[in-house]
């Protein structure tokens, strides 16, 4: 028995549909690669940059309330280093 058998006796073969079958998957892979590149990654890149961007703004206001809350737990005092920009622990400089 051959590989190249047809039921029908004229319709193409099963290598023939075999062809056609992967060239359709080819196409409708071309055109997934296509919509995923033109349309998915750049909405993915605006939400990552509109999420880091709230992300930077929690961070900003937690670190601003730990600065207020440091500043209100060290009560009013007179520090010679108190414009001095903090030291790499976050704490100011000596």
């Amino acid at each position: 028995m051959s590989t190249n058998y047809t039921p029908g006796g004229g319709g193409p073969t099963i290598g023939q549909r075999i062809d056609e079958a992967i060239e359709l998957i080819e196409m409708e892979l071309r055109h997934a690669i296509g919509y995923v590149n033109d349309a998915v990654i750049p909405q993915v890149r605006r939400e990552s940059i509109s999420a880091m961007r709230t992300a930077a703004d929690t961070l900003r206001n937690l670190a601003d309330r730990f600065e207020q809350r440091n500043n209100a737990a060290a009560g009013p005092r007179s520090n010679p280093t108190e414009g001095s920009p903090p030291g790499p622990s976050g704490e100011p400089r000596a």
